[in-house]
């Protein structure tokens, strides 16, 4: 802190967001500033380099060299990051997450009571995970059940017995492994940080892209590697599925088709896109995004046929839904209005951005919610 903001108030608190994704880093610096939350710098750092393979392949590297991409992006002159300030991303594939019932209890009563319920649930000894949960808040349409008043109250004020049975709770419960913790914080360390925390990545996405809403509506991460689906309703994750092709194996597909090197591929997917004159090109495309869209459709279906609900809309997160024409491509296969992530417009940036950061905002999503929250910590 220099002199004159020591006198003249506190140094504006910066921070940092993390997404360690399956083939890139992506990292987003914000600062608090008269009560808004302002964008300071942003990057992106392929993966695939640091294990040998092209940009854009999906890799699973060690917590060392991943603390040393984190640090290489962090040092990029372009980029400029001034804070260690941090929280990071953990992938939903390394969580087990349960909607349990549970009496609706207090607090304190309902922290001893989930873990025990929570073993019927979670494959792995409770010793062996990280717990943590929260209460679903009830639907504004649900009939409500005297929610101030237990069976001991009733009975104070004369009710007759027996004892009505206590109202219940739905209760999120997500359980995360202890050697994916270990990892983490192992990367923490080599990278030098100030982590505050880790957050699984579709709550970061929620917190990003989402505003009120009552009707139920789709998150679609496309990412490298696989498509997550989430149906969120009520900000409550109620369905999620995971489709086994993303991004590079769009890139695949146009390299074989076309008799182009992998890299070449990448350039091609990302310049052209699914709406260019080639008609080749298109197809080789829509090979693989028929399949993403047929294996959303069945998931639609039964979250449809399960909850009686249709999803009001779906939002695209995700490197994979920076390619170009795939909205319209989705909507015409979805049925359902599909709209692009706008996770910028949660911050305050210079207009002349405008344009870039709503072609890359998708990407950026799961950083973005991780910076607000971390900046969220300091008061």
């Amino acid at each position: 802190m220099t002199l004159f903001s020591s006198f003249f108030g506190k140094e504006e608190p910066r921070a940092l967001g993390i997404d360690i994704g399956s083939s890139a880093i992506k990292i987003i610096q914000i600062k608090k500033k008269n009560g808004q939350a302002v964008l300071e710098t942003y990057g992106e750092l392929a993966l695939g380099p640091y294990a040998g393979l092209s940009v854009g392949q999906a890799v699973s590297l060690p917590p060392e060299k991943v603390a040393q991409a984190i640090t290489d992006l962090m040092n990029e002159k372009e980029v400029s990051v001034t804070t260690r300030a941090s929280g990071l991303s953990i992938p939903f594939s390394s969580a087990l997450m349960s909607v349990i019932e549970m009496p609706d209890v207090s607090p304190k009563q309902l922290s001893s009571m989930v873990p025990l319920e929570a073993r019927r649930y979670i494959p792995v000894p409770i010793s062996e995970v990280m717990l943590d949960w929260s209460i679903i808040p009830k639907s504004e349409m649900a009939p409500q059940v005297e929610p101030e008043l237990g069976g001991e109250a009733k009975m104070a004020m004369g009710a007759s017995s027996p004892t009505p049975a206590l109202p219940k709770v739905d209760v999120l419960v997500v359980a995360i492994h202890n050697e994916t913790i270990n990892k983490y914080q192992n990367i923490v360390t080599e990278a030098k940080l100030d982590a505050g925390f880790f957050e699984i990545e579709i709550f970061s996405t929620l917190r990003a892209v989402l505003d009120e809403s009552l009707r139920p509506v789709v998150i679609m991460d496309i990412g490298a590697a696989s498509t997550k689906l989430y149906v969120v309703e009520r900000g409550i994750v109620r369905v999620s599925h995971t489709i086994n092709r993303g991004s590079q194996d769009i890139t695949t597909t146009i390299s074989k088709s076309l008799g182009m090197p992998p890299e070449q591929a990448e350039i091609t997917k990302r310049n052209i896109g699914a709406n260019g004159p080639d008609k080749s090109i298109n197809d080789a495309i829509v090979l693989t995004l028929d399949y993403i869209f047929a294996e959303a459709n069945n998931a639609l279906l039964a979250f449809e046929k399960k909850y009686n609900k249709a999803v009001s809309k779906i939002i695209l997160v995700g490197g994979g839904s920076a390619l170009k024409g795939l909205s319209r491509l989705a909507q015409d296969n979805l049925k359902t209005e599909v709209v692009i992530a706008d996770p910028f417009s949660k911050l305050s940036a210079p207009a002349f951005l405008e344009t870039v950061l709503k072609e890359t905002g998708p990407e950026f999503a799961v950083a973005i919610g991780l910076a607000l929250r971390r900046l969220a910590e300091f008061k």
